[in-house]
């Protein structure tokens, strides 16, 4: 099946990720709107009395400011005695104080320990909300590539475990060959020799391809010591599939205009048939 990049090839079920985000993404915005009403002096039911209280005071600083300067002219003419004069000013004095108390709890309701506490639970939320939408962004699985799903082992309902295979991608348009070569042969392997593949599945056809890696090391396959090279193979046809046995032939050197014979052709001077020692 082909698919293109970021398109949608599975979503695992998702119900409890999907209400631990909700969950999450409520508790941060219930953090936001208490910060913001801390940095602001509280929500509007608390402001409303603290933008009124200081008006109260500022209105009765200021009768008592006029009640000092009108018993300080009466003190001139001696109708008012120093006595008078003087708890007038102690009212005067207390009336700033305690508008000045109420400017500041005004502008500093709230400390700094406690809007740090709140940027705290904020920032939590916030984590957990992350943590939230980043399961819901594993559960839905998709292509990270254009390419064709060319395996999907699971189906629709089944239960999979962290780590199990839900499905294969790959872009074949061009495919890896791994090639196992016998340890004498490993020696004469170069990169960019070529390779000649073919499959049983489409005989006749060949492909092309040239030696990309050189084994490194020699490892046992069944009952031979072999090296592991690699070609990159073009597939544009998309012909060839994953995970397919085919026949490999690298071409390790090449001799122009030379003359070939059949084998049985070849005799020494009695008429016998030449044979290799190998035969």
């Amino acid at each position: 099946m082909a698919i293109c990049a970021k398109q949608l090839l599975a979503r695992l079920d998702d119900a409890e990720a999907s209400s631990q985000a909700t969950r999450a993404l409520a508790q941060v915005r219930a953090a936001q709107a208490e910060l913001r009403a801390l940095q602001s002096g509280g929500n509007r039911e608390d402001i409303l009395p603290l933008e009124f209280q200081p008006v109260k005071a500022r209105v009765q600083r200021d009768t008592m400011q006029r009640n000092l300067d009108a018993l300080q002219r009466l003190q001139q003419n001696g109708a008012a005695s120093p006595g008078e004069v003087k708890q007038a000013q102690d009212q005067v004095g207390a009336a700033e104080a305690d508008l000045k108390l109420l400017q500041q709890k005004q502008g500093n309701r709230y400390s700094a320990p406690e809007i740090a506490r709140v940027q705290a639970q904020r920032d939590e939320a916030q984590s957990a909300y992350a943590a939230a939408e980043n399961i819901l962004h594993q559960l839905n699985i998709r292509a990270p590539f254009d390419g064709i799903v060319y395996s999907l082992p699971v189906h629709q309902g089944a239960y999979v475990n962290p780590g199990d295979l839900v499905l294969q991608e790959a872009n074949l348009s061009k495919v890896l060959v791994r090639a196992f070569v016998d340890e004498p042969d490993v020696g004469r392997l170069s990169p960019g020799q070529p390779i000649e593949l073919t499959w049983d599945a489409v005989p006749g056809r060949t492909w092309q391809g040239a030696v990309s890696s050189i084994p490194s090391t020699v490892k046992l396959l069944g009952t031979r010591n072999v090296g592991e090279t690699t070609c990159v193979v073009d597939n544009q046809d998309l012909k060839l599939l994953p995970n397919i046995n085919v026949g490999v032939t690298i071409v390790t050197a090449e001799h122009h205009d030379a003359l070939t014979v059949p084998r049985e052709a070849v005799q020494d001077l009695m008429g016998r048939e030449m044979r290799s020692e190998t035969e």
